[in-house]
């Protein structure tokens, strides 16, 4: 396992503390996902736990996937994520969507699983090793949340250091619907790489897909990430 050194994760999380103080937000780190879909049920009462994080489908475990839960000074739920890693099994990251792809759906919607399709761009297809895949990612609207200032720059990279420090994976992935990743919000969480057109999702009924952008980093991008000035990031934010 390669060590987290002082000019990468350990200074994050002392940089970031000083973030997570100043907006008064408590993190959490847990393992049962039966926990976890009953916090959802308090904070998120509209959404349905998504199936890749789903312990009904899959042996979640503490050696294999973990979730982030943010709550304010107050007890409130303001923001989740969560992190799973992906049996590959041997194969590339395209190799293994390709098949299995229809496993990793949006949450809450009727698909039209026969025609909607992934398609692996160059990076994806030379992903080989570990990888870690993101997903449950929320924020808190309205007053009480903190979309679009500095703390949503500090929790994506924030579960980089959990993915780090619990598996250092190869690789670290996700899906972000189109409209979402060119608003430039991949870079925001602190993604370095981006694949357009990865996923096409239809919708029962509907002939205009959802598009669906491949977002992904490797170990030597995380260190890079994570050593970046998190003072100037957060600047810029608020």
């Amino acid at each position: 396992m390669t060590l987290l050194t002082m000019n990468a994760g350990d200074r994050f999380v002392a940089n970031s503390a000083e973030v997570f103080q100043r907006h008064g937000v408590i993190l959490e780190v847990g393992y049962d996902f039966e926990v976890y879909r009953t916090l959802l049920k308090e904070a998120r009462p509209d959404h349905i736990l998504g199936a890749p994080f789903d312990p009904e489908i899959h042996e979640l475990t503490a050696q294999n996937a973990l979730w982030i839960v943010g709550r304010s000074a107050g007890g409130e739920i303001m923001h989740t994520q969560a992190l799973r890693m992906l049996d590959l099994n041997g194969a590339s990251v395209g190799e293994y969507f390709t098949s299995k792809f229809r496993e990793f759906p949006p949450s809450g919607v009727d698909l039209d699983l026969d025609r909607s399709r992934f398609r692996a761009g160059p990076a994806a297809k030379k992903m080989h090793g570990t990888c870690a895949y993101q997903g449950e990612y929320w924020i808190a609207p309205g007053n009480h949340g903190l979309r679009g200032r500095s703390l949503s720059y500090v929790l994506g990279r924030f579960a980089f250091v959990q993915a780090m420090q619990h598996w250092d994976p190869d690789h670290i992935m996700a899906f972000m619907v189109k409209a979402t990743a060119m608003r430039g919000l991949a870079e925001q969480g602190g993604y370095m790489h981006t694949q357009p057109g990865a996923l096409r999702w239809y919708l029962t009924g509907n002939d205009t897909p959802v598009e669906g952008f491949l977002i992904h980093m490797d170990r030597e991008d995380l260190h890079y990430v994570l050593d970046l000035p998190l003072a100037e990031l957060t600047a810029l934010a608020a």
